[in-house]
């Protein structure tokens, strides 16, 4: 997968904080093994925000034949990352919970959709819900982030 990312749907050039979004999850996706391994693809990324997706497989499934619980929250990760890193400033979970509302199934196309709800100094919180491609909702995530030193990608040079 070359480029992880969907195009945007307008033509224009993308803002700064759109673009720094853009680069950040490129960045993380090139090194992203478990996400790749696990067949997630990465829609749409852009400032505090993230959308993510994945197909149930049948090395996904359970034994109530259900997608693993685990791997519903990997995917609900895996967008809070792509959301909470997508201004540069590496970030990682602090704490995390799920809530399950109904299962999923083989064959099922589950989205991931973080979304920023609050930032302050080197904490955020992060909700993220997973859905079936129908729209059923699969089970709501929040994720507390926090800020550790460096940053995701090599800033640019200033210019003079």
């Amino acid at each position: 997968m070359s480029d992880p990312i969907c195009e945007p749907a307008h033509p224009s050039a993308p803002s700064p904080a759109q673009q720094l979004a853009q680069d950040c999850a490129a960045s993380m996706w090139a090194r992203d093994h478990a996400a790749q391994a696990l067949g997630m693809r990465l829609h749409a990324v852009g400032p505090g925000r993230a959308h993510l997706g994945m197909a149930v497989r049948p090395d996904m499934v359970n034994g109530h034949r259900i997608c693993h619980g685990g791997l519903i929250f990997t995917l609900a990760d895996t967008a809070f990352a792509y959301a909470c890193n997508s201004g540069n400033a590496n970030t990682v979970a602090s704490a995390c919970q799920i809530d399950f509302l109904s299962p999923a199934r083989l064959g099922d196309e589950l989205h991931a959709e973080a979304q920023e709800r609050a930032l302050s100094g080197r904490s955020g919180v992060y909700d993220v819900t997973v859905r079936l491609s129908g729209g059923a909702t699969v089970a709501l995530f929040r994720g507390k982030s926090h800020r550790i030193q460096g940053t995701v990608i090599e800033e640019p040079p200033q210019a003079a």
